[in-house]
């Protein structure tokens, strides 16, 4: 475990309820500014409300934020749904998307830790990335690295990640990064998405850790992107 989580040691409320981890991996780079940064701020605070509204997210699901940009920040640490407030997230820089999800695995890692010191079962928890540009940090050691680290989580079960891309992401790294293929956002059908994460978290708490989740259709707001 890393010494860099100060809310590590801390005990859990209902350990008894198994946890589903979700982080929300979101791009806030320069280019999201104005309409696409204000419909995905619209959309966090809409998941927040209808994850909290069913009885076993609202106690199951543990959702927590990081924002990448000129850098990356953990905007939310995990939460339990039911406590669960985003705040708004503000534009800044370019897209240090390797150094996120980087950030994202540690938090998963040290998470785990607390679950198993609490003795509280876990479901495999999710990485969702959301971005509409391309990665800064590409082709550097930090992006292999990323690489690497999706893969073999992925590999071992230890997550699962999923990415989307906005208009003109470049989905040639997101392709490269992810094993379940990337998708595209319809327009800006944040609203949608989220909405579709909120029920796809319901069905996950719904279930016990081990279970196979058959997830909604996602073609109300996704489609597969076009060729590179």
């Amino acid at each position: 475990m890393t010494d860099t989580n100060p809310f590590a040691l801390a005990p859990l409320r209902d350990p008894e309820e198994p946890r589903c981890a979700c982080i929300l991996l979101l791009d806030v780079s320069f280019s999201m500014k104005g309409e696409r940064l204000e419909s995905l701020n619209r959309a966090l605070k809409i998941f927040a409300t209808e994850v909290a509204s069913d009885p076993l997210s609202a106690k199951r699901v543990e959702a927590a934020i990081v924002s990448f940009g000129s850098d990356v920040r953990v905007e939310a640490d995990f939460t339990q749904a039911r406590d669960f407030r985003p705040l708004e997230l503000k534009e800044r820089g370019n897209t240090q998307m390797g150094q996120a999800v980087l950030t994202a695995t540690d938090m998963l890692k040290d998470r785990k830790e607390v679950y198993k010191q609490n003795g509280v079962e876990y479901f495999r928890p999710w990485i969702f990335l959301i971005t509409d540009g391309g990665p800064t940090d590409y082709g550097t050691d930090t992006w292999n690295e990323a690489v690497d680290r999706v893969r073999e989580g992925e590999s071992k079960k230890a997550f699962s990640f999923f990415a989307v891309g906005v208009d003109d992401a470049e989905f040639r790294p997101l392709k490269e990064l992810c094993v379940t293929p990337p998708l595209k956002l319809k327009g800006l059908m944040f609203r949608e998405l989220f909405k579709w994460l909120s029920v796809s978290m319901a069905s996950i708490s719904g279930s016990q850790p081990g279970d196979s989740v058959v997830l909604e259709d996602y073609s109300a707001w996704g489609e597969a992107p076009g060729r590179d």
